[in-house]
């Protein structure tokens, strides 16, 4: 356990290295990269995926994952337009689309806590499935005719600072999701899930019932995010949020959250998050397509599968010889051959000899 901190620890300082050297790849990119404005909507425009990634975090410790979010959050921004079209105030419309949410999380957690089918066949089901009904609640039109108070919450700054009350959003939220992962008994219980589920039901938790509330919170966090990026764009569309899943799994995994759970930090997630959103600042300060862009993000996401895939693969294979070298017989000093019955065996030994 102590090595696996230490290896944690590492990559987290190995993340700020890479923020670091972000940051200098910007300000090489562009003058305006340091400027209050730029960093303000670097900031704002990456925090639908930060939020959603809190929830996605505490999944994948358990050895699962959520596709389906970016669907969701576009139901849930589907939701919204609708709302306000009816004449519903935006105040009223907010606590529906929380609803929404967890109720679209709620069928995803019944699905893989209580009927057993697998998370990823699940989520690759629904977001067809909520993409699809977004697309029937709202159609091809947009919605854009939501309050200026409303629209503040997406790209509007804290009195006269460059921080945008969405990043107040999100910090309230991680060092809540922080707190519960780290430092209480349902956080503890969710990496003993990740590590061996069947050791974990037997030792007294309830796998079903934390699996179900999971995917229930993350359908919330969708929501929440389906609020703030819908007042950021200033407008609601069915097709909202399209690709976000890979942004936000990008995060989770390039934080050093195992992707077949057990192991990882709130902490890296977080640093991760801004690593991925002043590279993709930069890249678009450079000039860089939306496209090339989301070919990035796959490449980040793929090697940074095969770095943790090759870190498993030789602690195991450290493990398991470490293993043979314990069962491994100890040899004679006369005749190198094993000496597994003592002075009998020996003389036993020497008389067929």
């Amino acid at each position: 356990m102590k090595r696996v901190r230490e290896y944690v620890a590492r990559w987290e300082a190995l993340l700020l290295v890479f923020l670091i050297g972000t940051f200098v790849f910007g300000a090489g990119v562009s003058r305006y990269f340091w400027t209050a404005s730029n960093i303000s909507i670097a900031t704002a425009s990456f925090m639908p995926v930060a939020i959603v990634a809190l929830a996605m975090t505490l999944i994948i410790v358990t050895g699962e994952i959520d596709i389906s979010v970016g669907s969701i959050v576009g139901l849930c921004a589907a939701c919204l337009g609708v709302c306000l079209e009816r004449g519903l105030p935006i105040g009223a419309a907010m606590p529906l689309s929380l609803v929404v949410g967890a109720l679209a999380g709620l069928g995803n957690g019944v699905m893989v806590a209580y009927v057993g089918l697998p998370s990823l066949v699940v989520t690759i089901g629904t977001l067809a499935l909520y993409r699809g009904l977004a697309q029937i609640v709202l159609r091809e039109r947009g919605v854009s005719d939501f309050p200026e108070w409303y629209q503040n919450i997406g790209f509007g700054t804290i009195g006269g600072s460059p921080v945008p009350w969405s990043s107040l959003i999100f910090a309230v939220l991680a060092i809540g999701f922080a707190v519960f992962l780290h430092a209480t008994r349902g956080g503890r219980a969710l990496y003993a899930i990740g590590n061996n589920r069947e050791a974990a039901r037997f030792s007294g938790i309830a796998v079903k019932r934390g699996l179900l509330g999971l995917f229930v919170t993350s359908g919330v966090m969708c929501s929440v995010a389906a609020i703030v990026l819908t007042a950021y764009l200033a407008s609601a569309r069915s097709d909202t949020a399209s690709g976000l899943e890979l942004q936000v799994i990008t995060a989770v995994v390039l934080g050093g959250v195992d992707i077949f759970g057990g192991s990882g930090t709130m902490v890296g997630v977080v640093i991760a998050l801004f690593v991925l959103a002043f590279v993709q600042n930069s890249l678009g300060l450079a000039g860089v397509t939306p496209e090339a862009q989301q070919i990035a993000t796959g490449g980040v996401l793929i090697a940074t599968l095969s770095v943790f895939g090759a870190a498993r693969f030789v602690r195991a294979h450290g493990a398991a010889r470490g293993r043979f070298r314990r069962r491994r017989p100890r040899a004679l000093a006369t005749g190198g051959r094993p000496s597994g019955g003592g002075e009998e065996s020996v003389k036993a030994h020497a008389g067929r000899e």
